[in-house]
């Protein structure tokens, strides 16, 4: 009997689910700055920042961006002083529409652009000092598998940053925050991108997403020290923060 997983509240077999992935980001590529900014208000902007303050980049610093889509995180990065950057993401239209906007940026020297699974990076042990995910590690069929791949392409003292929507503590704050989601965030997906079905699966991947204590242990067991997590926004998002020592 095959293995099981979740994609958003269905169940599916696992080794079905990085496909149903990729043709959501597929379907959604194009419309997917628009839609960031639509769902969060605008605060993913702000969460970004927030991750790059407490990354603070250096110059020389190698930054690997998993599921890293249209590069926002990677631009922010050079911006603060990092770099060179390598934008890994297992859908290729997000990764063209990222490359337009570093070619328009004048910064496509200084990126890579790479297809790749998070569970299976196509780079070599010890490659990189920063690893970052932001709203993509929700997504990886097996996040230990991620988790453990991260440690192993960052070199020691390289850090490991992650950013994910995460879960409110505060159970009337929750409840609103699931009425807005379940009722809003579809009908602007459908709305915007002419896809409620791929934007129903991500609200609903947030709540399968692990809180904010399981998800640190996740990344501990992973190997990862000194881990510690700093809560956005009510809790909304999070940023979880590790070091390979």
């Amino acid at each position: 009997m095959s293995e099981t997983t979740h994609f958003g509240y269905q169940t599916v077999p696992e080794a079905d689910k990085a496909g149903m992935v990729h043709g959501v980001f597929t379907r959604v590529a194009s419309k997917y700055d628009v839609m960031n900014d639509l769902m969060s208000g605008g605060m993913h902007r702000l969460w970004k920042e927030a991750m790059m303050d407490w990354l603070a980049p250096r110059p020389g610093q190698r930054l690997l961006d998993v599921a890293g889509g249209t590069g926002d995180v990677a631009f922010r990065f050079l911006g603060r002083g990092g770099g060179p950057a390598v934008v890994c993401d297992m859908t290729e239209g997000m990764l063209i529409a990222g490359r337009k906007r570093a070619e328009a940026d004048q910064r496509a020297d200084r990126l890579e652009w790479i297809v790749g699974d998070a569970m299976a990076l196509p780079f070599a042990d010890a490659s990189f000092d920063v690893y970052t995910i932001s709203f993509g590690i929700r997504n990886v069929t097996r996040i230990e598998d991620a988790l453990r791949e991260a440690f192993r392409v960052l070199r020691p003292g390289g850090r490991l940053m992650v950013l994910e929507f995460s879960q409110i503590p505060n159970d009337l704050l929750q409840k609103a925050y699931d009425l807005y989601s379940f009722n809003v965030i579809p009908v602007m997906g459908q709305v915007v991108a002419g896809d409620r079905d791929s934007y129903q699966y991500l609200v609903e991947s947030i709540r399968k997403f692990p809180g904010q204590e399981t998800f640190a242990s996740m990344i501990r067991r992973a190997g990862f020290d000194q881990v510690r997590y700093r809560n956005l926004t009510m809790g909304i998002a999070a940023l979880h923060s590790g070091w390979k020592i």
